[in-house]
């Protein structure tokens, strides 16, 4: 299973790293896995299995701890895996949401954080198609940030904070934010994703 896993975050890294590969240095240099240079993906076993990349410090492996290191073109990173057996607090979640599963490991600052089912969603074919979305969809957020910059020149630190929720997945905050850049405008309904409140966001500056 570990081999599975590794195989799969490298093809997701290599066709991700590809797929940006054409475009001009400054820009590449803005997408989240390139701008990190290094970083931790963690592969949790709660549920569900959770992969996310982190460029948060952790500590060396103690005892069955198992990582693994790989690289491309120039990007490198450790696959460290954890499941009840290592970490018991994984084993103890009612719902391993991506929010709670953090939580249980410590872990603040994420590249990304994906879900995939075991088994049928390991396939390297699955794999490519996650690497070609997770570029896409960091590449969106890039311009839309750039966007909102243009927008709300005087509000540039707050759409970082904005840019920075809508990375780490952090709805609450990210619906708080939107409501504040836009005067009220934007009000989240609860729940809402942070992705689709710096959408709202955009929407709302463009009328």
């Amino acid at each position: 299973m570990r081999d599975l896993v590794r195989a799969y975050v490298t093809t997701v890294h290599t066709t991700y790293l590809d797929h940006v590969e054409h475009l001009a240095p400054g820009t590449r240099g803005t997408f989240p896995l390139v701008a990190a240079s290094e970083v931790t993906v963690v592969v949790a076993a709660a549920q569900r299995l959770h992969l996310i990349a982190t460029t948060d410090p952790l500590p060396a492996p103690q005892g069955p701890e198992v990582e693994l290191r790989d690289e491309h073109r120039g990007i490198t990173w450790t696959v460290r895996f954890f499941d009840p057996s290592v970490l018991p607090a994984l084993g103890l979640l009612p719902e391993d949401t991506p929010t709670d599963v953090r939580r249980v490991l410590g872990i603040t600052d994420t590249v990304y954080h994906l879900t995939v089912a075991v088994g049928g969603g390991l396939t390297g074919h699955h794999a490519q198609h996650t690497g070609v979305a997770l570029a896409n969809q960091h590449a969106k957020a890039v311009r839309d940030l750039d966007r909102l910059r243009q927008a709300l020149p005087r509000q540039e630190r707050t759409v970082d904070e904005l840019g920075d929720c809508t990375r780490l997945g952090l709805d609450r905050a990210a619906a708080l934010l939107a409501a504040e850049l836009t005067s009220g405008r934007v009000v989240p309904e609860p729940g809402t994703p942070a992705a689709s409140c710096l959408a709202a966001v955009l929407d709302d500056v463009n009328r």
